[in-house]
């Protein structure tokens, strides 16, 4: 990741970054600018990482859904261009509630760590390169989109874009094909189980207006 300007990649475990990131969280609400200062703008990758720890669980923290995703979509947007994200004064400014927001990052840690043993620079073809890390910082960009429609209601909506981008992450920051790699599955399997879900709906709405012809 090191052709990127103000990214940088690591082989610090990615869930001891986090974890560290998460005890620097102190008083009852933070903001990103906070999350951002603690970090320092090599750190916005793992700031992705960090803002789709919410997503892993089935816990809702209202108003997340939303500031975590234009910031997910804004930093993958300067992945693209190869420039340092620009994110807005609302986003940056929005407070969150560190009581509700700890517990749940600090559980979606415990998930990354699983993965961390696994974590290895591999297929590097998918990890380095201008080229392939202008593609990757698309195919985030896409999956933030996904994880801001307004779905989080069904199940494993938000779930299945929000562990791509963390594997994508992880991958590119570590400079792990695989995991890059196992990102697009999960880019793919969220298209296909959204296009289920169009389709049932689309069957159902055509269902009953044969009831009521």
């Amino acid at each position: 990741m090191r052709d990127l300007a103000g990214f940088g990649d690591t082989s610090e475990k990615i869930s001891d970054m986090l974890t560290h990131t998460i005890t620097l969280i102190d008083g009852k609400s933070v903001t990103l600018r906070d999350l951002i200062g603690r970090i320092g703008e090599q750190g916005f990758l793992l700031l992705c990482a960090l803002l789709t720890l919410p997503f892993l669980l089935p816990v809702s923290i209202p108003g997340v859904s939303t500031v975590f995703g234009i910031a997910i979509l804004l930093i993958s947007l300067a992945i693209t261009l190869n420039r340092l994200p620009w994110l807005p004064s609302k986003i940056l400014d929005r407070e969150l509630e560190a009581e509700k927001l700890v517990p749940v990052l600090e559980n979606g840690v415990k998930i990354v760590s699983r993965i961390d043993p696994y974590v290895q620079p591999r297929l590097l073809m998918f990890s380095t390169g201008a080229v392939i890390n202008r593609f990757n910082g698309a195919v985030l960009m896409f999956s933030a989109l996904l994880l801001m429609l307004p779905l989080g209601f069904i199940p494993f909506s938000n779930t299945l874009p929000g562990v791509a981008i963390l594997l994508m992450s992880i991958g590119m920051m570590q400079r792990d094909g695989a995991l890059v790699v196992a990102g697009y599955g999960f880019v793919a399997a969220t298209i296909a189980y959204f296009s289920v879900l169009a389709y049932a709906a689309l069957s159902a709405g055509q269902g009953l207006s044969s009831l009521f012809a």
